[in-house]
């Protein structure tokens, strides 16, 4: 890499900067919410892919992909490489697995398993992105899961629970743990 830091105060910045380029962040939110009268309401925020291809359109956007709601059954979003998510209509599909009566984090690691699928279940092909997805059913059950444990750092991956009274992190389920990575 070309060093085109020139100060002291710039080159201290060089290892954030190496790691944003080699782990580049994203700013997908989604938000479920279920209230007294058990309407569910769902949004997925975000600021796309870092440094995408002008022009894409991501999942979020995309009815049935990124963000899906059936008043009779619940809601579903994601977070991660957004054109995996298109392919399998992942938000419907993790409602129309909940419809079946899956819980919701089934219903995630169901979606998952069609993503696996059109890889042919190839870790190493896999390994290249990241997806997460989270649903909430009209019984007020939360799930999520997550294509990797941890792909990127040592932390197990978490998600963010209100359940009106207080807040908590609860870990996702994950379709392969970190230690197949070297599979």
């Amino acid at each position: 890499m070309v060093a085109l830091l020139d100060t002291p105060e710039k080159q201290a910045l060089q290892p954030w900067i190496e790691s944003v380029i080699a782990h580049p962040p994203t700013g997908t939110i989604p938000c479920m919410a279920l209230n007294e009268k058990g309407e569910i309401s769902a949004t997925t925020t975000t600021s796309g892919l870092a440094w995408k291809i002008p022009g894409r359109v991501g999942d979020s956007p995309i009815i049935g992909a990124g963000c899906c709601v059936d008043n009779e059954v619940g809601a579903a979003g994601s977070t991660g490489k957004g054109e995996e998510n298109i392919k399998i209509s992942g938000g419907h599909t993790v409602i129309e697995m909940m419809r079946k009566g899956m819980s919701p984090t089934d219903a995630c690691l169901e979606a998952l398993h069609r993503i696996a699928r059109n890889y042919k279940n190839d870790k190493k092909k896999l390994k290249t992105f990241h997806i997460f997805f989270y649903a909430l059913n009209k019984d007020g059950l939360h799930g999520t899961a997550s294509l990797w444990n941890n792909l990127y750092d040592k932390r197990p991956a978490q998600y963010a629970v209100h359940d009106g009274a207080q807040a908590r992190l609860v870990r996702c389920t994950p379709l392969f743990d970190e230690a197949t990575l070297s599979e």
